[in-house]
């Protein structure tokens, strides 16, 4: 193994805990375990990642629909994808927490050196926001977020979900300044 490749860093997405984990995320993390393992055996220092993201409206609607703190939900699904990961002898050096001091100071690091060089800035932007996706759209072309026709021909009825719940039976848009 060359030098450049003694070291290799691999993560599984980091998954939402607004439910238990399923087959989905077996197999995600499954998959980054096998690249992990295969990476080690040919001499690479490995470094695998995995975690939950304990953020988000669908992780809020999904403790207030069981009558908890959104902090008691996540705690609880947080242990079930842990004890899932055991039971599978998944072999991640580190599992991430998004409600972690270290994550967040991480994050706000990030963003003021990201502000520091102008490239977050304060603006209005005007668009439609998908709660299934959670993704704010905007319907400027040519960027990552403009509404596509190749996207809504691949996923008309998450995009029909995504379109019901922001409102645009009644032209309601979402404002963000």
């Amino acid at each position: 193994m060359t030098k450049e490749n003694k070291y290799f860093a691999i993560t599984t997405p980091i998954y939402y805990v607004n439910d238990v984990p399923h087959i989905g995320h077996a197999y995600t993390t499954v998959a980054c375990d096998v690249i992990a393992r295969y990476k080690r055996l040919a001499g690479a220092d490995v470094f695998f990642l995995t975690g939950t993201d304990e953020h988000g409206q669908k992780v809020q609607s999904a403790a207030q629909k069981s009558n908890r703190t959104a902090q008691s939900h996540v705690d609880d699904l947080h242990n079930r994808f842990k004890e899932l990961w055991t039971r599978l002898n998944i072999s991640h050096n580190d599992f991430i927490r998004t409600t972690e001091e270290r994550h967040k100071t991480v994050v706000c690091e990030i963003l003021q050196t990201l502000y520091d060089k102008g490239d977050i800035y304060k603006d209005s932007y005007e668009g439609w926001y998908c709660l299934p996706d959670e993704r704010f759209w905007t319907e400027k072309p040519g960027t990552a977020s403009a509404f596509a026709i190749g996207f809504i021909a691949l996923h008309l009825e998450g995009f029909r979900r995504c379109l019901l719940e922001v409102g645009i039976q009644s032209e309601r848009r979402v404002i963000i300044l």
